[in-house]
C-alpha cells in the first residue's frame, strides 16, 4: 500500500467526515470521535508537538492503555516525520529505561499519573527526556517537573499554531513518504536486552492490507482494541488495520470491564494473541 497512517486518516476524514472513527467508554457511557473530529485533533496536535520542538525522525514513547488521543497523538507525531515508540502500560519503571535510553527518545506521552511517576522516577537515568505530556490530569495537579505537561495544554498551543500558519500541517503530511518510520516496537527481551524492531509505513500497511482483502474487511467492522498497544498484532489490528479499512475502534473503559464492553460492541472482526 503506497500511502502514510496520516494521509489514510485524512482521506478518511474527507471521504466520510461524519462516520464514526474511535469510540472510548468513559463512566459507563460510549463516546464517540468522527473521522474529521480525528483529523482536528490530530492536527492540532502536530502542531503542539512542533512548536515545543519536535522535529522530523525524534522519537517519542507512548504509553498508556488504548485510548483515542493516544492513537491521534501516534498519528501527530508521525505527521511530523517522527517515531512513535509504544511500550507496555504495565510494565515497571526500571523497564523503560534501556528503550529510552537506546532510542534517544526526547518525548512522551503517556496516559495518567501512573505512567508520569514511572518515567519521573528514572529521569535522571535518561537525559534525553525533554518533555512529557499526560492525557489524564487525575492527581496530577501539584506536579510541577520540568517539561511535564498536560496533552490540553499542547493541543491548545497547537490550534494557536494551526490557525496562525494553516498550511503548515498539510505540508508535513506531504513530505511523509511510504518508506519512511512509521513506528519502532520493541521485544520482550527474554533473552538480554529488548531490541527495537523498525518498521516502515508501507511494512505495517502492507500486511495490514494483506490481512484486509483475506478477511474481507470493510469499513462496516467493529473491533475492540484491548490488548497492549505495544505489541505489534495489537498495532496491526487496531492501528494499521483500522486506517486502512476505516472501521471503528472501541477502546474498553478499564481491563476490568473488557468483558462487558465486548458485550456491549458486538464486534464484527476479532484478534487474539494464540494460548
Amino acid at each position: 500500500m503506497q500511502t502514510t497512517f496520516p494521509r489514510l486518516m485524512l482521506d478518511h476524514a474527507q471521504a466520510r467526515p461524519d462516520a464514526a472513527a474511535l469510540r472510548e467508554k468513559s463512566y459507563g457511557i460510549w463516546q464517540t470521535t468522527s473521522w474529521s473530529q480525528l483529523a482536528t485533533l490530530v492536527r492540532q496536535l502536530a502542531c503542539g508537538f512542533a512548536e515545543a520542538g519536535m522535529k522530523r525522525d525524534d522519537h517519542v514513547v507512548v504509553v498508556g492503555d488504548n485510548r483515542p488521543r493516544l492513537y491521534a497523538s501516534m498519528l501527530a507525531v508521525q505527521s511530523l516525520g517522527g517515531v512513535p515508540i509504544p511500550l507496555y502500560q504495565d510494565a515497571a519503571s526500571p523497564e523503560f529505561v534501556f528503550p529510552i535510553q537506546n532510542a534517544e527518545v526526547a518525548f512522551a506521552v503517556v496516559e495518567n499519573q501512573e505512567q508520569v511517576d514511572k518515567l519521573l522516577e528514572i529521569r535522571t537515568q535518561c537525559p534525553s527526556l525533554r518533555c512529557i505530556w499526560f492525557d489524564d490530569p487525575r492527581g496530577l495537579r501539584k506536579y510541577d517537573e520540568p517539561g511535564l505537561q498536560a496533552l490540553d495544554l499542547l493541543i491548545e498551543a497547537g490550534a494557536a499554531r494551526a490557525q496562525r500558519d494553516a498550511g503548515f500541517f498539510d505540508a508535513e503530511v506531504a513530505k511523509v513518504k511510504p518508506q519512511d518510520v512509521a513506528a519502532m516496537f520493541f521485544t520482550s527481551g527474554t533473552t538480554g536486552n529488548p531490541k527495537g524492531v523498525v518498521h516502515t509505513h508501507f511494512s505495517l500497511l502492507d500486511r495490514a492490507a494483506a490481512g484486509q482483502v483475506f478477511d474481507k474487511l470493510t469499513a462496516r467492522e467493529e473491533v475492540l482494541a484491548y490488548m497492549p498497544l505495544a505489541w505489534i498484532g495489537q498495532n496491526i489490528f487496531s492501528y494499521a488495520q483500522w486506517l486502512a479499512c476505516g472501521y471503528i475502534v472501541n477502546c474498553p473503559e478499564s481491563a476490568a470491564t473488557v468483558t462487558i464492553d465486548l458485550k456491549e460492541v458486538g464486534p464484527t472482526y476479532y484478534f487474539a494473541p494464540p494460548r
